[in-house]
Formats: C-alpha cells, structure tokens, sequence
C-alpha cells in the first residue's frame, strides 16, 4: 500500500474524533439536567467547558506541533480525550453527585481536542502537495461532515443504553483513531528552526496589522455562525424532548438534519468558490442575510416540524460561509503564516460554540422572540459590516503563480487542440496559408517568399 494512502487512512479519523466532543452530547444533555437535576445554565456549561478549554489551547498546540513534532502532539491528545471522557463516565457511575467531576473530564477533553484536527490540516499540509492536497483535505473536510450528521443519532443510540455511555464511548473511538493513526502516518519533520514564542507573537501581530482590517471581521463571521449553530441546536433538542416528548433515535435524526443540509451546502459551496474571492465574499454576505432571515422567520413559528424547516434555511446560510472563510484566510495568507492564523482562528471558533448554549440559555429565560430577534439582529449587523470590510486581497506571490499556473495549462489545451486538429484533419487554414496554397497552385511558387529571400541576400552582401 501507497505511504500516501497509509498516510490518509490515519489522518482521516481525526476530524470525526473533535465533532463528536460537542455534537454527540447534545441530544443527551436534556437527560443529563433531567438526572442529575441541573440547571438550564450548568447544563449548558458541558458545552462551554469542552470549547472554551479547546479554543484557549489551540494556538498553544500549533506552536507545541512546531516545535516537538506534529505527530507526538495529536498522540498526547487523543489520549487526553479519550482519558477526559472516561473521567466523566465513571464518575457518573460511581458518585451520586458527579456533575463537578463530569466538568473536569470535559475541560481535559478539550484540551485534548485542541490538538487534533487543527494540527491532522497542519500535517495534512506537510505530507501532500498540489492535487494530492487538495484530495487529503477534501477527505478531511468529509469526515468532519460525517461526524456532524452521525454524531447526535450516535447520541441517541447510546443514551438508550445509558445518558453515560456517550462519556464511556470516547476512550473507545479515541483509541481506534488513535491507533490507525501510530501505524499508518509517517510524520515528515520539519528542517527548519522553529520560532521562538516572541517572534511567534510577533509574526501574529504583523500578520493583524496588514490584514486585520478584514481578517478580524472573518474571525468574527466564524465563531458566529458557530455560535448560533450550537444555539440552535442545544435549543432544539430540549425542545424536541420536554414540549414534544421526542426521544432516541428519532430525536438524534431530527437533529441531524439541519447538520447535514450545511454539510452538504458546504460540499457544494467548495466546488463552486475554487479561488474566486469576489464569489465568495458574495457567498459570505448573502449566507448571514440568510441566517438573519431564517432567526426571524422562526420567531414566528410555533410547530417544530416546520421549526426544523425554517432553520435548516440558515443552516444553509452557514453552509454558504464557513468553505469560503477558510478559503479567504488560506488565500491570502503567506504560507509561512497560516498555521498561527488558522490555529488562531479555530481558537475563536469553539469560543463561538462555548458561547452559545449559555447565551441561548438567558436569552430563552426572556422570551423565546428575544432569542431570535437577537441572534438575527447580531448576524444582519455582521452581514453589513462583511459587505463593506470583508475584503481580502490574494498575497501577491500566490496570485501571480496561479495566474502563470492556470495561463500555462490554457496554452497547454490550445496546444493540444491544434495538434488534435491536424491529426483529424480538422485544423482550418489561415488568410495566410491559403493565399500562399492559392500562388504555388498557379504559378509553381510563392511571389512573397521569393522577394523575402532576395531582400534577405541583398541585405547580407551589404553587410559584408
């Protein structure tokens, strides 16, 4: 077997190991309150406490795979994650009041979560290049989406054996990834001296002070969209299960649905953006005016079936935006800079998921028309200020080696055309060739080639 293939087959696991830190516990968290009789607020804190210790480690981890390896990073974390999960499942079935131990294994869990996806993109980047590249993270990309849509029917499933068992299975799967991925990724290590964590911070700071103008508006797009997404969904399951009595495995599928629309709107999205950055600064500003306008439609709504209908429109909306931040933040970013920047921007991503299920919370204590006349508010006052500062220009070196790129694979074609055209016949004669065909046809020669060839003799006697 190919090291490339060997290679993707252990990376492939990683991005389903970090969606399943959040989604699969969310069609069990109403059990959860319901068991260990917790509030809306701490309920929702087993989000905030996997996202914020996952987001606030993140650039650390990237710093760590620099400087130590990338591959004893992912290894430690994956053990992490998976010792985290088994903290909190034994502590749910051991003590009779586990919430403030079960908070503990997910801070560990999400510390282990920082160093798994982002650095598996980092590797992703070290071991391929060009198309190879590109199909690595198309797969990485796909098992994320993978992970999104099974995560809360696995949720489910296991939450008819016990709410606990969702805790007790992360040591399982961490440890299958985790040993697809020792035997089958050869890391390349790096030649180069890794930066010293000044200079670390000094490049961020330069990499803000020439594109801050319009990265820090993408950062936030990011962790909104995130923000409403987990939102919505911590929202959703509580209500499929204590207003319409919607359990198990239909409860899970219900809430895969809006996960999967994004999935693949976002598949779509990547095939359609390629490197268009007006295209997808346009993709960008029409989703958050579709979210804006999903929030608003569901305020008035009240079955939950149509609900689903309604936020599956913005679930769309995120579908639409997140490929083509990451696409702007890649594309016109130097190469050098992009692990910190996107390390960076992760980071502020799983804020945007901490955030959410708390913000919902209070909000909902309000009204329910609060909470989505003020989450539509925040993404349509983000939707303006994409449409007059989120404008990201290529680096210039990346732009003018795709423009020589894509300039010699269209001479190539024409090329190939033409000499397809001569072999069938087909290649048409110019003005030229047929007048000079029409001259030797009539008079043995051609007039204009024998006058260009007495000029060119008389021409060189004179220098002589």
């Amino acid at each position: 077997m190919a090291q490339n293939t060997k290679n993707l087959m252990g990376l492939a696991g990683i991005p389903l190991v970090m969606v399943l830190g959040n989604s699969m516990l969310i069609p069990v968290l109403p059990t959860m309150k319901a068991k260990l009789q917790l509030t809306g607020l701490q309920t929702s804190l087993l989000i905030t406490a996997f996202s914020i210790a996952a987001g606030v480690v993140i650039p650390l981890a990237g710093y760590l795979s620099d400087r130590f390896g990338r591959k004893i990073v992912v290894i430690l974390s994956l053990i992490l994650y998976g010792a985290g999960g088994l903290l909190a499942g034994l502590a749910a079935l051991w003590w009779d009041k586990p919430y403030g131990i079960i908070m503990i294994g997910r801070v560990l869990q999400g510390i282990g979560a920082a160093g798994t996806a982002p650095i598996a993109m980092a590797m992703v980047g070290d071991l391929f290049n060009g198309a190879a590249e590109s199909r690595a993270l198309g797969l990485m990309e796909t098992s994320n989406g993978l992970g999104k849509v099974l995560s809360p029917v696995l949720g489910a499933l296991l939450a008819m054996i016990s709410w606990y068992m969702v805790f007790l299975a992360f040591p399982i799967i961490c440890g299958a990834v985790l040993l697809l991925f020792w035997f089958c990724t050869r890391e390349n290590r790096q030649q180069k001296q890794p930066m010293q964590v000044s200079q670390y911070l000094q490049s961020i700071g330069q990499v803000f002070r020439q594109h801050g103008r319009w990265l820090v508006p993408a950062f936030f797009i990011g962790s909104i969209c995130l923000f409403t997404l987990f939102g919505v969904l911590f929202y959703l399951s509580d209500l499929l299960e204590e207003t319409y009595k919607i359990d198990g495995v239909l409860k899970g599928g219900f809430l895969a649905i809006p996960l999967l629309v994004m999935s693949i709107v976002a598949y779509v999205t990547g095939l359609i953006i390629k490197k268009k950055l007006r295209v997808m600064r346009l993709f960008v500003i029409s989703g958050m005016f579709l979210l804006a306008a999903s929030y608003v439609i569901a305020s008035f709504v009240q079955g939950v079936y149509l609900l689903i209908g309604v936020l599956v429109i913005g679930s769309a909306g995120t579908g639409m935006i997140l490929p083509c931040l990451n696409s702007m933040i890649v594309g016109a970013v130097k190469k050098a800079e992009r692990g910190m920047i996107t390390s960076l921007y992760s980071g502020v991503r799983f804020i945007g998921v901490a955030v959410g299920p708390p913000v919902f919370t209070w909000l909902l204590g309000i009204s329910r028309s609060v909470m989505f006349y003020s989450i539509a508010g925040l993404t349509a006052l983000f939707a303006v200020v994409a449409l007059f500062f989120l404008k990201p220009q290529q680096d210039s070196r990346e732009a003018s080696g795709q423009r020589a790129q894509a300039e010699n694979e269209q001479a190539k074609e024409t090329e190939a055309m033409r000499q397809a055209a001569e072999i069938l016949g087909l290649q048409a004669e110019s003005d030229e060739e047929r007048r000079r065909s029409e001259a030797v046809r009539r008079m043995g020669f051609d007039p204009n080639e024998l006058v260009n060839r007495l000029l060119g003799e008389k021409k060189e006697k004179g220098k002589s």
